[in-house]
């Protein structure tokens, strides 16, 4: 055998003699862990039923976490974070073609990002996307989708988008506001003042 193996088969056994009485917890553990993603997997079965499966399976973490020695704590993690997400968890088995994970939504933030750093030259992403978020990034999607012709932009409804534009308008007037409180508290603070207290001037 070469001398760079042994070498390599000698620290490979050295680390898992030294973490031997590790690997029972992270046995128990990963079993749970897999249990709940046997149970959340079931497309077959109905959103109750998953429900149901899933509250048995984080009682019994619960009650067992002892068991996990070191990794208790990462299973109350688990059971708190599992419960935190409870209220929506389960509505993906109860709507037709409802994503069971946020892993498209977050393919399609990323290719959004990409094409605006290329257009733009930035590496991060615009302060205007957390503005006009809402309308930029639909816009984007439905762009590279090909959905929408010029006739069904003709007939896109005037007073929403006249209310957007104000919503937007407003977000980006309070982000200014803001800026300019941060580079003059005092000469901002000043001028409010001065606002407040023109009007009670005599004419």
């Amino acid at each position: 055998m070469p001398p760079e193996l042994e070498r390599l088969r000698g620290i490979v056994g050295r680390g898992l003699t030294s973490t031997a009485n590790l690997w029972p917890s992270v046995a128990i553990a990963f079993g749970w862990v897999r249990d709940a993603a046997r149970i959340l997997g079931q497309t077959e079965l109905s959103g109750g039923e998953v429900r149901r499966r899933m509250a048995g399976s984080l009682g019994a973490m619960t009650r067992r976490r002892e068991s996990a020695g070191r990794l208790s704590g990462a299973i109350d993690h688990f059971v708190e974070v599992s419960r935190s997400y409870w209220s929506g968890l389960f509505s993906c088995y109860g709507v037709a073609e409802l994503p069971r994970t946020n892993n498209d939504l977050e393919q399609a933030f990323g290719k959004h990002r990409y094409h605006e750093r290329r257009a733009t030259g930035r590496k991060g992403a615009s302060p205007a996307l957390v503005l006009r978020g809402s309308a930029r990034l639909v816009a984007s999607l439905g762009t590279r989708a090909g959905a929408g012709s010029a006739a069904e932009l003709g007939e896109a409804d005037r007073e929403r988008w006249r209310a957007l534009r104000e919503s937007l308008e407003r977000r980006r007037h309070r982000r200014v506001e803001r800026r300019r409180f941060r580079r003059d508290p005092v000469g901002y603070l000043k001028s409010l003042e001065n606002k407040l207290i023109q009007p009670s001037l005599p004419g």
